[in-house]
């Protein structure tokens, strides 16, 4: 039992955040329903899950270095570690709503700290530090996810400014640069992805479902720029109030216009060239993009007054949670079997 979890330890993925990302906006999903009692159970689950991934990415560090470089050099695994960003980011949201202002400024703390360390660490250790070229052909979905952390970090200072008394411009300015710099990275980031979908074979295993993300990084973008445009008057958002908001509306018709072809690439993937489903971690990398474009429409129909938008990502929520309860429990059954098969395997242990 010890040394089966200690492999999956080693090999634990870097995007395993992804679940706290995933629980979290699902359940601030929940609570824009009224579900309370589903929104704080997804709550617990989520902070739950925080915390034991904490514990296991801390003993990897403790444990095993190599494994971790090896993570930090992979241009197909590096990004990943931006999960951590972003599912701080979300739970820090997630219990601002429930009231806990203090915890969540901490959660901010910690964010824009890591983001800004990844920012700087993961491109130049996965791309540039590279002696192989070309490093574009390792491009994948799990690159948006440095787009994710990015404005995960201004969802949760503009949503943090109506309940501080002092600092509002301090996080007015933060928001509003962190979501800048989401926008642009996506620019860039969907060229070097779109470059490498059209320069290298393409195939039906190359289409992981961290290509999800493509469309959760709109979603976000277009939730951060929502809760920039309700904060209250300040410098920054002043100057560029107007401009966020046309731009978050023109990334939620991408981000919807995206979803009939990631469907697409889905059944391409699974029912044409008939790859098994099977539970991945990255699975959670496509219930983060379904419940942020739920949340993302909310939030978008209420600040710029579009009813439809609203009426959609209210819809689109069940659609989230419905995805939510599938993998969660494929998640279960994954770590049950593992249990199992470890038990039979070592008996008496």
């Amino acid at each position: 039992m010890s040394r089966r979890i200690r492999d999956g330890v080693r090999t634990l993925n870097p995007g395993y955040f992804a679940l706290v990302m995933a629980t979290g906006i699902v359940s601030v999903g929940m609570r824009n329903h009224n579900l309370d009692i589903v929104s704080d159970l997804l709550l617990w689950i989520a902070a739950a899950s925080y915390a034991v991934l904490l514990v296991l990415s801390g003993w990897r560090v403790v444990s095993f270095r190599a494994e971790l470089r090896m993570d930090f050099s992979d241009p197909s695994r590096g990004f990943g570690f931006f999960t951590f960003v972003a599912g701080t980011d979300v739970l820090g949201t997630r219990l601002l709503l429930q009231g806990h202002r203090d915890v969540a400024l901490a959660f901010l703390a910690v964010g824009w700290l890591s983001w800004l360390i990844l920012g700087y660490v993961i491109p130049w250790t996965a791309q540039l530090g590279r002696a192989e070229r070309p490093v574009l052909a390792a491009a994948n979905g799990t690159w948006f996810i440095w787009i994710v952390a990015s404005q995960s970090v201004a969802v949760l200072a503009a949503a943090l400014e109506p309940s501080v008394h002092s600092g509002r411009q301090g996080l007015a300015l933060l928001a509003v640069f962190c979501w800048s710099v989401g926008v642009l990275l996506y620019a860039g980031t969907g060229i070097f992805v779109a470059a490498r979908m059209l320069l290298y074979p393409l195939r039906p295993a190359d289409l992981t479902p961290p290509y999800w993300v493509a469309m959760g990084a709109t979603a976000i973008s277009v939730l951060a720029g929502a809760r920039i445009v309700a904060m209250a008057d300040a410098p920054m958002v002043d100057a560029t109030r107007g401009l966020i908001a046309g731009v978050s509306v023109v990334f939620w018709v991408f981000g919807t216009w995206l979803i009939p072809a990631l469907v697409a690439a889905g059944w391409w993937r699974h029912v044409t060239h008939r790859i098994a489903l099977r539970y991945d971690p990255t699975m959670w990398s496509v219930v983060f993009p379904l419940g942020m474009y739920g949340v993302a429409g909310h939030y978008l129909g209420l600040a710029d007054h579009l009813s439809v938008v609203s009426d959609i990502g209210h819809d689109e929520t069940w659609v989230a949670l419905g995805a939510w309860i599938l993998t969660f429990a494929a998640m279960c059954r994954h770590l049950l079997r593992c249990t199992r098969s470890c038990s039979a395997a070592t008996p008496g242990s």
